[in-house]
């Protein structure tokens, strides 16, 4: 029992000590507290302190001067472009669910073609397990980088270590958004376009009153967004008609679905509801279906990226169609002209709709 308490004694300081220097609390060449200000503010033996500097010592987190203390070393030296890896990072915001499987399916075919292979990291649009992903997949060394960046409509959290990524000039390609700070290309759809299309169409159809729900923290929901008003402005209709939820993407669908009940209970219940994506679309006409409300005679209802159950939904779902096979192979083929050393320019893609039955015309 006494072994174990040290050992999480001398983890607790190790770990805090780690993530206090990844995130930056303290800079290269900081000095750390003094083993006896470690024991108090950990509440822990010396021997949980020594042992935890002497761990984070010999991974080249710290390095001692005699006399003086400890030090914070350059702890991301070794990042650096490495031509001889044959392992590509991939780090995505969802990569069990929705449309990602098949991305990485096509990435990996791709770059299984020349003995790549992949290094996946999952993040759910958090920029701290975005900062921790990057600084594992550097510490590996892979070959390159693939990455959809995490709340990438906020400043850029991780900023420091994108800018030693282009500084030592491993190869780095963005999926879906980027961030406007890096100089690396990108692989996106013209959001704006795209959900300018769809409302369009949702307003020649007869549709005023549309209710949008868009994800904020992303710049795919904030061009989204802006398609969805630019739509109105275009035809000279009053936006006023229509309305706009912003949610997070860390918000619950219970959340949501609460600031969707003052629209749907009121007297000008929207005649169309435009979705950030599929999956929000999907949650939504189960609520509506729970309300007794047909789709569409009741409601309409249109999402964004053609996922593949949407056409199986009743009624069959009209939305955007994302390339997802597409933008999997064109990314496995940038990544490794990247690493070749080739140029790659970034691709816009223009999504196309996808009519089905979700949507009715009224007068």
């Amino acid at each position: 029992m006494e072994l174990e308490k040290m050992k999480n004694d001398y983890t607790k300081v190790k770990e805090k000590l780690k993530n206090q220097i990844t995130f930056s609390s303290y800079k290269m060449d900081d000095k750390l507290p003094t083993e006896t200000e470690l024991m108090s503010t950990f509440s822990v033996s010396r021997y949980a302190v020594r042992k935890a500097l002497t761990e984070l010592q010999n991974e080249h987190f710290i390095y001692k001067v005699q006399g003086s203390g400890m030090y914070v070393e350059e702890w991301n030296k070794k990042w650096c472009a490495n031509t001889e890896s044959k392992t590509i990072g991939l780090i995505c915001t969802h990569i069990a669910d929705y449309i990602f499987p098949k991305v990485i399916s096509q990435i990996d075919t791709e770059i299984g073609q020349e003995n790549y292979s992949l290094l996946l990291a999952n993040t759910h649009n958090d920029p701290e397990k975005e900062r921790l992903s990057l600084i594992k997949m550097l510490d590996s060394q892979v070959a390159g980088l693939i990455i959809e960046p995490s709340e990438s409509a906020k400043p850029n959290r991780n900023l420091d270590i994108y800018e030693q990524i282009s500084k030592n000039k491993i190869p780095l390609l963005f999926i879906n958004a980027k961030y406007p700070e890096i100089d690396a290309p990108v692989i996106l759809n013209d959001d704006t376009l795209a959900e300018k299309s769809l409302i369009t169409y949702l307003l020649k159809m007869g549709h005023k009153n549309i209710l949008g729900l868009f994800q904020v923290d992303d710049t795919q929901g904030i061009h989204r967004m802006g398609g969805f008003m630019q739509a109105y402005q275009e035809l000279s209709l009053d936006l006023s008609e229509g309305n706009i939820i912003m949610y997070s993407s860390h918000e619950p669908f219970d959340e949501i679905s609460k600031k969707m009940d003052y629209y749907l209970k009121s007297d000008t219940r929207p005649t169309a509801i435009a979705c950030y994506n599929d999956q929000l679309a999907i949650k939504i006409l189960a609520k509506l279906k729970e309300m007794s409300l047909t789709i569409p005679q009741d409601i309409s209802l249109v999402g964004f990226d053609n996922f593949d159950s949407s056409a199986y939904l009743g009624p069959g779902l009209t939305t955007m169609n994302y390339q997802r096979t597409r933008v999997g192979q064109e990314a496995g083929k940038g990544i490794l002209a990247l690493i070749k050393g080739k140029n790659f320019d970034s691709i816009v893609h223009h999504p196309q709709m996808q009519l089905r039955n979700s949507v009715k015309k009224i007068n």
